[in-house]
């Protein structure tokens, strides 16, 4: 264990033990605020109601993450080989992200159901947007004397993107990636709170309406792993892909 992971356990810990000590030496009512231990034993010995949830809202990440990818590596291809494109596209972009997407998850409930689609499409709206753009970024920051080499060898265009611009956006693209994956828990969240059926963030719904506060913490807690997992994965991906980067 590096330095820094112990420096940041260090911190964990301490910041949870302030707020055991706090919970308990000044007991504070469980539906106000839960101890931390009484949440760890919520996520772990409740997971067969968790587990469920969290099957649901896991296949809606993963979905909107494969989507986010159909969409984000042709497009950002297409805006960089066609400057044009880009300049039509890129408006678009920065509105998708500009609107609230409290505002887009009621419309695509009402035009997609309360099932599993609105999810999905909901997370790959805010998962597309950082990896297109870190991957258009990653062709543009491709080394000029390199490119001009391409081209006195005979390269055509699409020969450079498959041997040099995509491995040299590579490391842009997992870095986009990386945000995406942290941040796609968001969407399908957001979209269960307007209306679902299953998942963890309907489940935090109906035990808040319960004042089951350490459910809703728990629920919390298996999304922050989620999230930590699929960052983890990214990041292995990453160092498998471009073990030449570093």
């Amino acid at each position: 264990m590096t330095r820094s992971n112990i420096i940041s356990l260090t911190i964990i810990l301490a910041i949870l033990s302030i707020w055991e000590l706090a919970c308990r030496g000044l007991a504070v009512p469980d539906f106000i605020l839960p101890a931390p231990t009484q949440i760890l034993g919520v996520a772990i010995f409740q997971f067969d109601i968790l587990l469920p949830h969290a099957a649901v809202t896991a296949l809606e990440i993963v979905l909107g993450i494969f989507l986010a990818l159909i969409i984000a590596l042709p497009l950002a291809t297409v805006m960089f080989s066609h400057p044009s494109i880009e300049q039509a596209f890129s408006p678009f972009l920065v509105v998708s992200q500009a609107i609230p997407v409290f505002a887009l998850a009621p419309l695509l409930v009402i035009w997609l159901g309360y099932g599993i689609a609105s999810k999905v499409l909901m997370a790959a709206v805010i998962i597309f947007f950082p990896i297109t753009v870190s991957l258009l970024e990653g062709y543009k920051n491709c080394g000029t004397e390199y490119v001009m080499l391409f081209r006195l060898m005979g390269a055509g265009f699409w020969d450079t993107m498959r041997l040099l611009y995509w491995p040299w956006a590579l490391p842009f693209f997992f870095s986009g990636l990386k945000v995406g994956v942290t941040v796609a828990t968001i969407g399908a969240v957001i979209g269960e709170w307007v209306g679902a059926q299953r998942g963890l963030g309907y489940l935090m719904i109906q035990a808040n309406a319960r004042l089951n506060v350490d459910m809703v913490f728990a629920a919390i807690l298996w999304l922050s792993v989620m999230g930590l997992t699929m960052w983890v994965f990214v990041g292995f991906m990453e160092r498998k892909f471009i073990d030449w980067n570093r």
